[in-house]
């Protein structure tokens, strides 16, 4: 405080009725007040702030991570590009459900997540022994692991290996017709001790390491016919099974495989914060969420149907194409996305017409049309552009506290159905207590609503609410296709979370790995 700045504020309180002795009593007080604060703000100034009280995870993982040391203000992860796990998505950022996990531990440990690509187990173990990665993802805990170098976190999800086989040969229906055959797998996958079990109960069965850099890759191998038969996990196989159409599953091992995170044996510190993590993750929820995200709706389409789409996407796609680019370019809804709803309402047919009277390529209402303001439901650009601004409306309309990606499933729901029997199904998984907030448990109430006992009870009465459901099931389906084949829109515009704010990414971002980004992940949506 400046001597003048001090005088008139001895005059103010003067004449506030404050003796001088009075005055200097509060100064020299709030002097040493905020001396004694010093420290406290020190802290509040260093790189890792006091925990929130809100989240008692962080605090516990947070203990357990060494507070002097720098380094760990990153996290650097290595990972091979995979649809299960991580790879970049449709709005060129990453996702997966190894990599939505770990960005989870990242923000609530305070740590910055720095992936770097390699291009298969082999390099993903190197990179740990020689320090060029703190945490390795996409390895299986099958087993004691024998390297001493290298430390496991506690499985964070358990998954089972079957045999898959190329569908130009006889499926197999068991170990004994495929003895003396050659069976494919990831090499350094961490399948190493359940290939040693079975080689013993097995032994008539050739194994086949291969350094591939993911399964994907590896089922891509048995689909053309490289290898007849291929160990690998369920959850990839059924990922995979609408993209790759000549390889089928043609029994289980039996066997259980244990997800986990490998480190350096010295990161024991960063173990501790981890295994805290999973175990607050699974009781959560959060594990079963992302799953269900990644993994479980993929198995919805037929075989024959993914066929057909891929064909179209060939023949037809390429005239289409234009028109879904410029509606995204107005609305923010990714193309794709549009894509997929199109070929599920019409089959990309601009001429077609329900039983019920819906028309024309987004299968629009006559009401719905007028609402709209289209004036012809056959012209398939001002269709997509009307079905794109309703579908954007839809998601907006949405209470703010539902996330992505629920948010752009319900709204596909609420396309499909309206978004009065949406609110219906979501007060009903209120009153049952599911979460209202998650698709994955409207998915359950929203049949119910065709049922007496609930819908006499409903706002919007009866619905048959199992439509929807398909309906945004066999959507994410063609979605995943769409992903696998088609790229990003050059200059991809996307609505911000806060409600409006367009932000540009550049196609070339998808440029960052050496793997083509595919299947489905939500974060690339609306």
């Amino acid at each position: 405080m400046s001597k003048h700045t001090f005088f008139r504020r001895r005059q103010q309180a003067s004449r506030h009725g404050f003796s001088d002795s009075s005055y200097i009593r509060r100064v020299v007080f709030r002097f040493c007040r905020n001396l004694l604060l010093l420290p406290v703000l020190a802290l509040l100034a260093c790189d890792h702030p006091p925990t929130p009280p809100s989240s008692l995870f962080s605090a516990e993982a947070q203990a357990a991570l060494p507070r002097d040391a720098p380094a760990f203000s990153v996290l650097t992860v290595a990972f091979c590009s995979d649809p299960a796990s991580w790879f970049i998505s449709g709005n060129g950022e990453f996702a997966g459900f190894e990599y939505d996990l770990l960005d989870k531990f990242a923000q609530e440990v305070r740590l910055t997540l720095r992936p770097t690509a390699v291009k298969n187990g082999t390099e993903l173990r190197t990179s740990l022994k020689k320090s060029r990665a703190s945490l390795s993802t996409g390895l299986y805990r099958s087993g004691p692991d024998s390297d001493d170098g290298i430390v496991w976190t506690d499985s964070f999800y358990t998954t089972e290996p079957v045999i898959v086989y190329n569908t130009d040969i006889r499926r197999p229906k068991g170990w004994e017709q495929i003895t003396g055959d050659a069976v494919a797998y990831l090499e350094n996958s961490g399948m190493e001790s359940l290939i040693a079990e079975l080689s013993e109960a097995h032994p008539g069965i050739r194994w086949k390491p291969v350094a591939a850099p993911s399964t994907d890759a590896l089922l891509s191998q048995v689909d053309d016919g490289t290898y007849p038969y291929a160990l690998v996990t369920s959850h990839k196989a059924v990922l995979a099974r609408n993209i790759y159409l000549n390889f089928a599953t043609a029994f289980s091992t039996g066997a259980r495989i244990e997800l986990a995170w490998a480190l350096p044996a010295n990161k024991h510190y960063l173990l501790d914060a981890l295994n805290s993590f999973i175990a607050h993750a699974k009781e959560s929820g959060l594990i079963d969420r992302l799953a269900e995200r990644y993994f479980h709706p993929s198995g919805k389409m037929q075989r024959i149907d993914a066929g057909v789409f891929q064909e179209r996407i060939r023949n037809d796609l390429p005239q289409l194409r234009p028109l879904f680019h410029r509606a995204q370019e107005t609305t923010g809804v990714e193309w794709r996305l549009l894509a997929a709803v199109a070929y599920q309402e019409s089959q990309w047919d601009p001429l077609a017409t329900s039983e019920t009277g819906v028309r024309g390529f987004m299968q629009i209402t006559g009401d719905t049309a007028r609402f709209l303001g289209v004036k012809n439901r056959l012209d398939p650009n001002e269709s997509i552009q009307a079905a794109a601004g309703y579908l954007r409306d839809l998601k907006g309309r949405l209470p703010d506290n539902i996330a992505e990606p629920d948010r752009t499933w319900m709204a596909l729901a609420s396309y499909n159905i309206g978004l009065g029997h949406l609110e219906d199904a979501r007060r009903l998984a209120r009153e049952q207590g599911l979460n209202p907030l998650l698709w994955k448990d409207i998915k359950q109430t929203l049949p119910l609503l065709a049922q007496p006992e609930y819908y006499s009870r409903a706002r919007y009465g009866y619905a048959r609410g199992g439509m929807p459901v398909a309906f945004v099931d066999r959507v994410r389906a063609y979605y995943d296709i769409l992903l696998w084949h088609e790229p990003t829109h050059d200059l991809l515009r996307l609505h911000a979370a806060d409600g409006g704010n367009v932000r540009a990414l550049r196609g070339d971002t998808m440029a960052a790995l050496s793997t083509k980004p595919r299947l489905k992940q939500e974060e690339r949506l609306i």
